[in-house]
């Protein structure tokens, strides 16, 4: 196991003003955002997009770590696979953290590098893909963050999954396995809210079909969140807002695809979260079928309405 970062306050996790609203940015809105970047708080990029040293994607990034705070949210680290993380990815994704200085850095509980029969190199799944909740399992994952975060100097944020299947052999509940995740490597959580409602949706904890009440579905996503406020070690470090398309007919598989605006249900698991961690920023995410940026600045501004709301309910 490799040494364990002892903080209960990250402060490279701390540098974003409390409630600070982000969006994802998308090469389509580069040049938008350019040009009123005062209208958001952060940005933050794939980290995968930039790796390739020079470049004009890199020199736009520059422009935009000038402009506004910079989360970098790395997909492919895999640090759930039992082949630990990819030394020459993990490389690239340093010199980019020494070079752009982020607020935030982040990936996935999940896996996506395995050893396949018959092949003698490792394959890249090019995907999320979901981790039994076992002690195996958890070794491996806090191992991996483990030699991240003393490759980066830095902790990191872990963001819990939409996946598409539960494995039979998950002796821990998911966010007592993240939780313990936390206490063991100090890492921080990126708590994205559509997911929670995507595995609502798919565990069929409540029927799915195209008018699924959207109270009885945040009800059970808040009750994940409820849990994990239990954990008090847990730093949360950011939250992921995002939309997703409804399902048509009774069964049909949600898929986590960012590619409508955010819906009534997160919005409601959105409010509880606030409730929970009132400084935590925000950052909406839009991937698939991109719309204006105005429409992303729209959704900036709902989330800024909702936390005033609440703030000044609780006044």
């Amino acid at each position: 196991m490799h040494g364990h970062l002892n903080l209960d306050i990250p402060p490279r996790l701390a540098v974003l003003a409390p409630q600070a609203v982000g969006i994802g940015l998308r090469s389509a809105h580069h040049h938008a955002f350019l040009a009123q970047p005062e209208a958001i708080d952060f940005v933050e990029v794939h980290a995968e997009n930039f790796m390739a040293a020079g470049g004009a994607a890199r020199a736009m990034l520059k422009e935009v770590r000038r402009a506004r705070p910079l989360s970098l949210h790395a997909v492919s680290l895999g640090l759930g696979s039992a082949l630990g993380v990819d030394t020459v990815h993990l490389g690239k994704l340093v010199s980019l953290v020494q070079e752009f200085e982020p607020a935030l850095v982040s990936d996935h509980a999940c896996f996506c590098r395995a050893q396949v029969p018959g092949n003698p190199l490792a394959v890249h799944g090019a995907d999320l893909l979901p981790l039994a909740f076992t002690d195996a399992s958890l070794d491996i994952l806090a191992s991996n963050v483990n030699r991240v975060q003393e490759a980066l100097q830095r902790p990191m944020l872990v963001e819990n999954l939409s996946a598409y299947l539960q494995l039979e052999d998950s002796t821990w509940a998911e966010v007592d396995f993240l939780a313990e995740l936390c206490r063991r490597t100090g890492c921080g959580l990126l708590l994205d809210v559509n997911n929670l409602v995507v595995n609502v949706l798919n565990a069929n904890h409540v029927e799915r079909n195209a008018r699924v009440d959207d109270t009885l579905l945040a009800q059970a996503a808040c009750r994940w969140l409820d849990a994990l406020a239990g954990h008090r070690h847990v730093h949360l470090g950011e939250i992921h807002l995002a939309g997703h398309r409804a399902p048509q007919a009774l069964g049909d598989l949600v898929v986590d695809d960012h590619s409508q605006p955010v819906n009534d249900s997160v919005w409601q698991v959105h409010d509880h979260a606030m409730r929970l961690w009132p400084h935590a920023p925000r950052l909406v995410e839009w991937d698939v079928d991109l719309p204006p940026f105005d429409a992303l600045l729209a959704q900036v501004a709902q989330a800024r309405q909702r936390t005033a709301t609440l703030v000044n309910r609780h006044a």
